[in-house]
């Protein structure tokens, strides 16, 4: 058995849950999420837990097993707490700003790159240099980041760019400058 697919997933107060066939509806304070999971897995929700099972050992059933338990748990998570990323842009000028609903970047380009994270996300600026991406759904949060780190991401040189407030950039020493 799956290590992961095997724990149930405790609903926390204030989180329901309906499961019809193969879609789960996840409700809580923050928001409401559906899903529709494959067939080969079984998803049942006894007293106020979340149960997946698997009916065979074929490979894909077992790597479906736990993906399935992890997808539900950020279901829950998600509605109950949420997800956030923080982001720090790192260079001289670089610097983010709101306009209206749109992620304004400048980035050492052109021009400065707008961005529309649509209405499930929520972006805030609190200081020039540092972006809060946060919403409901773990795989959209992660999703907007990853576009949003792509427009400069971080060089090994100086480490100027977009990064993850939790990443570390691997440094290069560059040129070893003339000896004379």
């Amino acid at each position: 058995m799956s290590r992961i697919g095997k724990m149930p997933i405790t609903l926390p107060a204030g989180v329901s849950a309906k499961v019809e066939g193969q879609t789960v509806e996840i409700k809580g304070p923050k928001g409401t999420l559906t899903r529709e999971f494959s067939p080969k897995i079984a998803i049942a929700l006894e007293e106020n837990q979340l149960k997946v099972t698997r009916s065979s050992d074929q490979p894909e059933e077992r790597s479906l097993h736990g993906l399935t338990r992890s997808l539900l748990n950020n279901m829950v998570v998600g509605v109950s707490g949420g997800f956030e990323k923080k982001m720090n842009l790192v260079g001289v000028g670089y610097r983010a700003a709101m306009s209206g609903n749109k992620l304004v970047l400048t980035v050492g380009k052109s021009h400065p790159v707008e961005m529309d994270p649509g209405p499930d996300l929520t972006v805030s600026v609190p200081q020039p240099n540092i972006i809060l991406i946060s919403g409901i759904d773990k795989e959209k949060v992660g999703a907007f980041a990853a576009v949003v780190r792509e427009v400069r991401p971080p060089e090994p040189y100086k480490g100027k760019g977009i990064k993850y407030a939790d990443e570390v950039i691997r440094r290069k020493a560059g040129k070893a400058g003339a000896k004379s």
